[in-house]
C-alpha cells in the first residue's frame, strides 16, 4: 500500500490518509469544500462546494499520475437532495467517462459543507 500526501489538496484532519493506492487502484478520503491552503470553506452554494471538491479531487488523482479519466466509482453525499440537479451539473463537468456511482444524502457532513465526494480509480 501506498499513502498519498500532497499539499495540493487539504491535510486529513484525523486518523486517515488523503488517499490510499492498494491492488492496482487509488481509492481517496471524502474531500469536502476545503481551500488546502487556507483550510477555509470554499462558498456557501452546492456549486461552489462541489467545484471545490472536485478540484480537491484533481489534486490526489494528479498526484498518481492520473486523471478523471481513471475513475471507476464515486460516492457522493449531499446535505439535502434538493441540491442533487445543481450538484450533478458540477460534477458532469469533471466525470465525463460516466463512472459508477452512488448519492445519499446525510444529515450532516464535516464542517456542515453542503457536499463530500470520494472515488475510486484504476491505476
Amino acid at each position: 500500500m501506498k499513502v498519498t500526501s500532497t499539499p495540493k489538496a487539504p491535510a486529513a484532519i484525523g486518523p486517515y490518509s488523503q488517499a490510499i493506492s492498494a491492488n492496482g487502484f487509488l481509492f481517496t478520503s471524502g474531500q469536502i469544500a476545503i481551500i488546502p491552503e487556507t483550510g477555509e470553506i470554499d462558498g456557501t452554494t452546492i456549486e461552489s462546494q462541489a467545484e471545490r471538491c472536485c478540484l480537491n479531487l484533481k489534486a490526489l488523482l494528479e498526484e498518481n499520475g492520473l486523471g478523471f479519466e481513471s475513475v471507476v466509482k464515486t460516492v457522493c453525499f449531499l446535505a439535502d437532495m434538493g441540491d442533487f440537479a445543481a450538484f450533478n451539473a458540477v460534477y458532469a463537468r469533471y466525470f465525463t467517462g460516466k463512472p459508477a456511482r452512488s448519492c445519499v444524502a446525510v444529515k450532516t457532513l464535516p464542517k456542515n459543507v453542503l457536499c463530500e465526494v470520494e472515488l475510486i480509480a484504476a491505476l
